[in-house]
């Protein structure tokens, strides 16, 4: 019987025993600062050809089963990553028609919308409510629906909030936005579009609840446009308007980026600006407090020259992907006064660090478990940051106002569970992976605060931990 994992939807300090760790700079011949692997695939296991390109995530919510999607040039790969040291290729998605370079996909009301700049690919919508129960694996899927009102996309951002999806870098509309009404997963429809600002490299589009009252409670698009972030009001999809433009000096390919959890500061990178420049690294930093008027703030040299391509915000962290210097991970603490500090970093790709395309393309740092799963050109990666950096965030990362954290980590036969803003709770239950009460605990009228649970009789595996009058602090249990 060995150490207790618990996961939840805020981000805890937890802790799992890696496969690999981290010791001396590597983990099996990867450098790496304080992020563990737990297990890699080349792309031709997952049923790749060419080349592997983003990545997403989702977690079936009943079971809090957790799945990577993982683009490649001939299609999708879903693998279930669960027990993260054994990860299952669950199956793939075909590619519509064409194999490409470029594949992306975002997920809504569990069902994942796939792009591609493959000629007529079109957008592929795909129901995930299939993998937990698919069997005779690896499947090869078909489409759940598919929209053909633009050909070949090259992103695509979803606003989970409203159920709107935005193409972009297509056909239509000068490459802008291309609003896509996705409220019934099955049966897209066009909704409205933005063209006026030409063509569209990535977007974040937000409900806004930022400092700005001006524009609280509409919906905001942050639209990468190859020299500029284009800040849209598009609440209205027929009738979308330009707030503003966030610019800098001397931009070569404005790429991609992503607001801090309180849509006060964004984050951006400018994907040719390493090999046009020679500059190291670069992440820009823009105070967007007021949305006519963004600021750029400064920005975050690295010590690597590796092109920068994706970054997600996950709390007070941000997780890039930075081609050939690999997952780079940065605190966000010290953003109001311009600086962002590397704190760990996994470099899928040993070897020098050049500005070449090359490397990891993309990370997905929100499952509950706090692992994290990079996309390259070549191979998957389950990996997962340290302790250490998980504590870091002091940041609450899910909407949810109560709180779950779980001490001592790692621990054997009890652990503790402390509750913030939860009183008159009076039972924890457990749950197999099938479903299966295995086991209960009656708290005392009214407890709240800390909580003690033993766990001595349960065999290993995996868990839901389950407080049935608090389900939104449903959490993953891992019993190695």
């Amino acid at each position: 019987m060995k150490n207790l994992i618990v996961g939840t939807f805020a981000l805890l300090s937890i802790n799992a025993l890696a496969q690999i760790p981290c010791t001396g700079g590597s983990a099996d011949g990867y450098p790496c600062s304080n992020i563990d692997l737990y297990a890699v695939l080349p792309f031709e296991e997952l049923g790749g050809e060419d080349n592997g390109n983003d990545i997403w995530g989702w977690v079936e919510e009943s079971s809090q089963r957790e799945f990577a999607i993982y683009g490649m040039a001939n299609g999708t790969a879903f693998i279930e990553i669960t027990d993260p040291l054994n990860p299952v290729y669950i199956g793939m998605l075909p590619t519509h028609n064409d194999n490409s370079l470029w594949r992306d996909i975002k997920v809504y009301q569990n069902h994942a919308f796939i792009v591609s700049e493959a000629s007529f690919h079109g957008l592929q919508v795909f129901d995930l409510s299939q993998l937990p129960v698919a069997d005779n694996l690896p499947v090869i899927f078909e489409e759940t629906a598919h929209y053909n009102s633009f050909g070949h996309c090259h992103n695509i951002a979803i606003n989970e909030e409203t159920g709107y999806a935005y193409a972009v870098g297509t056909s239509t509309f000068n490459g802008g936005l291309h609003i896509v009404n996705i409220q019934n997963p099955a049966n897209p429809v066009i909704a409205g579009e933005y063209g006026e600002d030409g063509y569209t490299h990535d977007a974040q589009v937000v409900i806004y609840n930022g400092p700005d009252a001006d524009y609280q409670g509409k919906e905001i698009a942050f639209a990468f446009n190859e020299d500029n972030v284009a800040i849209v009001d598009v609440s209205d999809k027929t009738e979308c308007t330009l707030i503003a433009h966030a610019v800098y000096d001397n931009p070569q390919y404005t790429h991609q980026g992503w607001l801090s959890d309180d849509q006060r500061y964004l984050f951006m990178d400018d994907e040719l600006d390493e090999q046009n420049l020679g500059t190291q690294t670069k992440t820009y930093i823009f105070d967007v407090s007021d949305l006519d008027n963004p600021l750029l703030l400064g920005f975050f040299l690295s010590n690597q020259f590796a092109i920068d391509h994706n970054m997600y915000v996950k709390g007070s962290l941000l997780f890039q992907s930075n081609y050939l210097a690999g997952l780079r991970i940065l605190s966000i603490e010290d953003v109001e006064n311009g600086n962002l500090e590397e704190v760990a970093f996994f470099d899928t790709n040993p070897g020098p660090n050049f500005a070449l395309f090359d490397g990891s393309w993309s990370n997905y740092p929100y499952f509950p478990s706090g692992n994290v799963v990079v996309s390259t050109f070549s191979h998957f990666f389950i990996v997962r940051p340290t302790d250490e950096i998980l504590a870091l965030n002091t940041q609450e990362v899910s909407a949810q106002p109560r709180d779950v954290k779980v001490f001592p980590n790692p621990s054997n036969d009890v652990f503790y569970i402390a509750l913030s803003n939860v009183t008159n709770m009076n039972a924890v239950e457990v749950y197999d992976l099938g479903g299966r009460l295995v086991k209960s605990f009656s708290l005392p009228k009214g407890a709240g605060g800390k909580l003690t649970l033993i766990v001595s009789d349960l065999e290993s595996g995996y868990y839901s931990v389950v407080f049935p009058e608090f389900p939104e602090m449903t959490s993953r249990i891992i019993k190695n």
